[in-house]
């Protein structure tokens, strides 16, 4: 695992080692199933069985596997299917085009995510941990803390569910397959580094080892961890990275982004042109628009600067304010000429559609606002 730098915990943050979920099969490869299928004294195509329902048919109720005899699959599903997310919420908008769920976790953890349908392809955004510890001021999930890690199957669980809302037709005027899976709920994946990766090739393993997705077609987040970043580069995967930047020089980003104060503005951009380099994978920069604080045009033409000629997009993101903070969006006059100052240095640039704000779209809004609920009661 990657050494992290020493963060304040938010209140929501857990002392101790957390107790992690029960084995799951998605946590194991194909070959790994049925070495523990055989364990249990059943014929090894017992886990291909298992598999093609839950990668290939997206069933995750043993119950519904009837092609499986009752007894042997009650002693499967007790190995390799245990519950593992419980549903707490789950609202749409957006003409039902927008969907997010809470989960309640095995040790009453809170996680989100979240469906997007679009008319040419279904996204999802996944959580790969409970809250995070990166201590972004801005964030409703670095506000509450780091709980714990997810494993590799509550990661993946994740996007099999929402996979299954795509398959059943809710989703108008959208396709029915899932296509696109990005690493950008709660948490910061690359604080959660082997259990991600394990995560993103169940997700593209053909069915029914995995999902079957593009690794193109997968995006990882990070705040700028270098030698995670780093270590990425060398997995020879395809997937796309996105560096959470919202700051082009150290002064400001060391306040919004922490973990700045260990890994520079020059150095995490000199990870990403790495990562660049050596996968031909455009990286995203994501930069959160706010008010008064980070969208002023020397800051534009910073950015503009740092990023000229480089394989790399700007992806504008309107603030989502959380309850309560001192951060809001900025007008739209400023992103406009935010916009227009970065196009005029060459630099492509994008502002991120806008979902959700009903429905606590923001990453860690709705698990906050379902604990502070709770709290009142």
């Amino acid at each position: 695992m990657t050494s992290l730098p020493v963060l304040p915990l938010g209140p929501g943050a857990a002392r101790g080692r957390p107790a992690m979920p029960p084995r799951h099969l998605a946590d194991l490869d194909l070959a790994g199933r049925q070495a523990l299928v055989a364990e249990l004294g059943e014929p090894a195509f017992r886990a291909r069985q298992l598999s093609t329902h839950y990668f290939g048919r997206l069933v995750r109720d043993p119950a519904q596997m009837t092609d499986l005899p009752a007894a042997t699959r009650a002693r499967l599903a007790e190995s390799l299917m245990p519950d593992l997310l419980t549903a707490v919420r789950e609202l749409a908008c957006d003409d039902g085009a927008t969907r997010k769920a809470l989960w309640r976790l095995h040790d009453g953890a809170l996680v989100e995510s979240v469906l997007m349908g679009y008319p040419d392809r279904v996204t999802v955004c996944i959580s790969s941990q409970a809250g995070c510890g990166m201590a972004c001021p801005f964030c409703a999930t670095g506000q509450a803390g780091l709980t714990r890690n997810l494993s590799t199957a509550e990661i993946v669980d994740q996007a099999v569910y929402l996979a299954g809302v795509a398959a059943s037709g809710v989703v108008a005027g959208s396709p029915p397959r899932l296509s696109h899976v990005v690493f950008m709920g709660m948490g910061e994946p690359l604080a959660n580094y082997t259990r991600v990766i394990d995560a993103v090739r169940r997700l593209c393993a053909p069915a029914p080892e995995g999902l079957g997705l593009s690794q193109r077609h997968i995006t990882i987040s990070t705040v700028g961890l270098v030698p995670a970043m780093r270590r990425l580069a060398a997995e020879e995967l395809s997937v796309t990275l996105a560096l959470s930047l919202h700051a082009p020089d150290d002064e400001l980003r060391d306040e919004l982004v922490p973990v700045n104060q260990r890994w520079k503005v020059a150095e995490v951009l000199d990870a990403a042109w790495d990562y660049a380099s050596r996968t031909g994978r455009r990286v995203s920069i994501e930069y959160a628009m706010i008010r008064d604080v980070n969208d002023q045009p020397w800051r534009a033409d910073l950015l503009g600067r740092l990023l000229a000629g480089r394989l790399a997009h700007v992806n504008l993101i309107p603030l989502n304010p959380t309850p309560g903070s001192r951060w809001d969006a900025s007008p739209k006059p400023v992103e406009r000429e935010f916009v227009r100052r970065l196009r005029e240095a060459g630099v492509s640039t994008t502002v991120r559609d806008t979902r959700g704000r009903e429905i606590d779209g923001a990453c860690g809004q709705l698990a906050a606002s379902e604990t502070g609920s709770a709290d009142g009661r």
